[in-house]
């Protein structure tokens, strides 16, 4: 049966009640800021035809996770896979660090760690610092934030949404179970809720409260699929009989190296993987149900969806745990569009190298709006409607002390053919000829055959560093 815009709205207004916006008003900041709707800009903005837009953020996806992907032979992901047989998927897409808070403050900003501030998840959110709502709300956008923040330092008051919801119970990672929210400030407990399903709730009433005449951009950042990777009740142990894979170099009781024991999964490396995959599936579970919402209440075909994640993790990869490291099971990306009216040949991939700090620039230029000269990042658009542009060749990746975790700070440099990594201590440099060894086991930076590409990356990296830094 059709659902309609009325029986959505209806179900909506019953929800937020239900939903328990009752609470206590909290003093560590988490309220919407208004700014000012410029009118050329709105106008502009409707004259372009600019859509709405929806970003799904989540935690530690890694970029092969994915059912159409193959590479875990057992992982079901039905929704992402479906939105990218109607989109369009970014091959290559990676971060600029490995790390929760300095890479959502670079997908808010359009900046390097290095440039906006929050570079790691001890450095504090800088008050004021401009965020891509600055500019959509100016342009007449209604903008919500709900989810994970996970930026040190007080909860702002965010300029630029009418609706913020957060959480910062356990330093800013929340719950899965019982996650109390902060609701436009106010301090919610949510007794009985798994997390990913009450973000997800939100953030369809917050929708079904849009009018179509108006444009808005929705940021959902999830929780999932970080540690403590726990699974609703329904979806517990469904993967307990299936036969993992780990790769060649890794074992069961590696999680408590000094290096990877502070990532929170101590234990069997094998249980963990199957609660991470579990965890996995409610995350496409809730991302199935956000999109058909927006097809329920008409909004698809104007609506450009993207699906992405902070970082990857590393499942036994170098003998790692978890991520911070500059190899690609940790710093590469899904990165999803979904955009009916706007991709010309849905189910395309592209190769183009591209960066978290790609997506502010993106959703300003879809949104007509001037993308400010302080943003590192390049629009995508002309990627998403299939139009020529000459795009960079490679990507420049830092990485910053985060105590108490054994990672030393990092500079690295990923083009098409290589990866190559350097040290400011402890560690000689890495480089892997990814054309031959795309898992990057080999290093082979003291190699005589690669000495000139060696000073040839050096030479770029530090090139890069000044640009970006």
């Amino acid at each position: 049966m059709e659902v309609t815009r009325r029986q959505i709205l209806g179900v909506a207004a019953s929800s937020a009640a239900a939903l328990g916006l009752a609470g206590c008003a909290s003093d560590a900041g988490g309220r919407p800021v208004a700014v000012p709707v410029d009118a050329a800009a709105a106008e502009r903005s409707k004259a372009a035809g600019a859509p709405n837009l929806v970003v799904i953020l989540s935690d530690d996806h890694r970029a092969d996770h994915l059912g159409r992907e193959g590479t875990v032979p057992f992982l079901q992901t039905p929704a992402l896979d479906a939105m990218a047989a109607s989109g369009l998927t970014f091959n290559h897409a990676y971060c600029t660090t490995s790390l929760c808070s300095p890479s959502r403050a670079s997908f808010l900003t359009g900046q390097y760690a290095s440039r906006h501030g929050v570079q790691n998840n001890l450095s504090a959110w800088i008050a004021g610092t401009t965020t891509v709502f600055d500019g959509l709300a100016s342009a007449g956008y209604r903008c919500a934030y709900i989810g994970k923040w996970h930026m040190p330092g007080d909860l702002p008051d965010l300029p630029g949404v009418e609706r913020f919801i957060t959480f910062t119970v356990q330093e800013g990672q929340g719950r899965y179970i019982d996650c109390p929210l902060i609701i436009d400030g106010v301090e919610t407990p949510r007794p009985g809720t798994y997390v990913t399903t009450d973000l997800t709730d939100y953030a369809i009433a917050w929708l079904a409260e849009q009018d179509p005449s108006t444009p808005f951009c929705l940021f959902l950042a999830h929780k999932a699929v970080h540690h403590e990777f726990i699974p609703p009740a329904d979806l517990l142990g469904t993967y307990d009989d299936v036969a993992v894979t780990l790769p060649d170099e890794a074992f069961t009781f590696q999680t408590l190296l000094d290096r990877n024991v502070w990532e929170g999964t101590a234990g069997r490396l094998e249980t963990a993987y199957r609660r991470y995959c579990e965890t996995l599936l409610s995350l496409d579970r809730e991302i199935g149900r956000l999109v058909t919402s927006l097809d329920d209440l008409g909004f698809a075909s104007d609506t450009a969806v993207f699906y992405t994640s902070d970082n990857g993790y590393s499942w036994g990869e170098h003998v790692l745990t978890g991520k911070r490291w500059a190899y690609d099971d940790n710093i590469r990306l899904p990165l999803i569009a979904r955009w009916p009216e706007g991709i010309p040949d849905p189910g395309a991939v592209r190769e183009e190298p591209i960066l978290n700090i790609d997506l502010a620039p993106t959703l300003l230029d879809l949104a007509a709006v001037p993308i400010p000269a302080s943003m590192q990042g390049v629009s995508l658009v002309p990627l998403l409607r299939d139009e020529p542009v000459q795009w960079r060749e490679e990507i420049y990746y830092e990485y910053f002390e985060d105590f108490p975790y054994q990672v030393p700070a990092s500079r690295a440099v990923r083009t098409a053919d290589y990866l190559y990594i350097e040290y400011d201590r402890g560690l000689p440099p890495e480089l892997y000829d990814t054309s031959i060894d795309p898992e990057q086991l080999s290093n082979v930076a003291d190699d005589p055959a690669y000495a000139q590409t060696r000073a040839e990356l050096s030479a770029l990296l530090a090139q890069l560093r000044g640009e970006y830094a």
